[in-house]
């Protein structure tokens, strides 16, 4: 594999006639690291990937591997591989011809290519599908087949465009971990595009949340989910609720907020009625009517919620810790 590079985005713009889906974003992808760039649909997320994998011309800005100003490169010559959202395998050749294909493009002995296909088959575990058409496959299989193809060509960065989206909720999380175990092994990096806050989380060393064609906030999966810096990604996020305390907008997440049967005890600051119950295996959700306050989350243990149940109706108060409330900016 080429070893792993430092990939910047520099101003990185990209308009579409008028409409200007990625605004002048700078952020630096350490190599080496597991990266997810994290927003809702129209954030500009895919539009940066294919930026970077050279299949969108940057409007305005540069994109930078290393020392190498890689912008106006064509896809091939980037040092970037793209494993795209519906795999695009060739239905019509078999599993090895497909992660060979691009070294035939690059006119490579058969023997040689075919004995790399099959050491990068191996390490995705289906060297026993070799032989088969990709419509013979399932859905997890086919992805792996794409991912032995993207690394085949050896980048410094491979980039995935919601690579799970396609999958059953079991198959996700199985597919997540291998994910995260390749990045590891082969220790290049990974950038993955997803709406999904959990695969965010689960997978991430660094999370770029995006909104409207902006980076909200970019850091670790902790210190995003613990401190959002902005309303916008405390509620993405989620877990959270924004609050008006003292004319701030302040995040406390929701297993934060501690629930009272009584007005007054244990220091509590807003009153509330409980709108629904919802379980959730280790924990309940209680959605709750805050009146100006607004719609709140409150997450208890099962083990706290069912020592004591509360019904839908029941009015209850609300208290957390000073050191739980984080100031969002405007």
């Amino acid at each position: 594999m080429s070893k792993a590079l430092d990939l910047e985005l520099v101003a990185t713009t990209k308009r579409y006639g008028e409409t200007v889906a990625v605004a002048a974003i700078d952020h630096t992808f350490r190599s080496g690291t597991y990266s997810c760039l994290l927003g809702p649909s129209g954030c500009g997320k895919s539009s940066t990937l294919r930026m970077i994998a050279g299949h969108e011309q940057v409007s305005e800005g540069d994109i930078l591997l290393g020392d190498v100003n890689i912008t106006d490169r064509p896809p091939a010559s980037r040092g970037t591989a793209m494993m795209f959202q519906n795999y695009a395998l060739f239905p019509h050749i078999s599993v090895t011809d497909n992660v060979a294909f691009s070294q035939k493009m690059k006119g490579i002995e058969k023997s040689v290519r075919r004995k790399r296909a099959m050491e990068l088959l191996d390490l995705v575990d289906m060297v026993s599908y070799a032989d088969r058409l990709p419509d013979q496959l399932s859905g997890g299989q086919q992805q792996r087949v794409a991912l032995a193809r993207a690394l085949i060509t050896e980048p410094s960065v491979l980039l995935l465009d919601e690579p799970l989206s396609a999958l059953d909720p079991f198959l996700r999380i199985k597919m997540r971990l291998e994910l995260k175990r390749l990045q590891r092994e082969l220790g290049i990096s990974f950038i993955h595009v997803t709406h999904s806050q959990d695969e965010a989380l689960a997978l991430a060393d660094d999370i770029i949340v995006m909104n409207g064609g902006k980076i909200e906030q970019a850091g670790s999966p902790r210190d995003v989910f613990n401190a959002p810096t902005t309303e916008f990604v405390a509620r993405f996020i989620g877990g959270h609720n924004v609050l008006r305390v003292g004319g701030e907008a302040v995040a406390v997440r929701a297993d934060k907020l501690d629930v009272k049967r009584q007005a007054g005890e244990g220091g509590a600051m807003l009153t509330a009625a409980v709108r629904d119950v919802e379980y959730l295996g280790s924990s309940v959700n209680l959605a709750l009517d805050a009146g100006c306050a607004g719609d709140l989350t409150a997450a208890l243990s099962d083990t706290d919620f069912f020592t004591d149940p509360i019904e839908i109706g029941t009015t209850v108060f609300l208290a957390w810790k000073a050191e739980d409330a984080h100031a969002l900016a405007v």
